[in-house]
């Protein structure tokens, strides 16, 4: 992989939660720092976008809702310039269910995607897969 720039956001997420990362190191040193871990919020009041099929589980409408509220958490950063680099890695499924509702902004600034599930990883594997 490229050279991640200094201080780009790095969201590492899967259909259950994201680790938000920032890369603190500088002149190409890629050194992560977690700033934040984002959970479901309220899926009684928020759901999916677009139409469920009716054979999906719960399960799966409950990953389709958190991968809209990342998109739109990440769509806020973007639009507010909380960021100006995004590297965002998840599953091939939470990524697809994200990029419908990604702001073009947020879409501009992402330097880097990747679909792999890194979630439960050390800091250091997250690292070792981004060098």
């Amino acid at each position: 992989m490229s050279m991640i720039p200094d201080d780009a956001m790095v969201v590492v997420a899967d259909g259950e939660s994201a680790r938000v990362f920032r890369n603190i190191g500088r002149q190409g040193v890629l050194t992560l720092r977690q700033d934040e871990t984002v959970t479901f919020k309220s899926l009684l009041d928020d759901g999916p976008s677009g139409h469920a099929p009716p054979e999906q589980t719960e399960k799966q409408t409950d990953e389709a809702t958190f991968a809209k509220q990342l998109s739109h958490h990440l769509n806020r950063g973007a639009l507010t310039n909380a960021f100006t680099d995004l590297v965002l890695i998840a599953d091939p499924q939470t990524l697809g269910q994200m990029r419908p509702q990604l702001h073009k902004e947020t879409v501009k600034r992402i330097y880097a995607e990747h679909a792999k599930t890194l979630t439960n990883e050390s800091l250091h594997d997250i690292e070792k897969a981004l060098r």
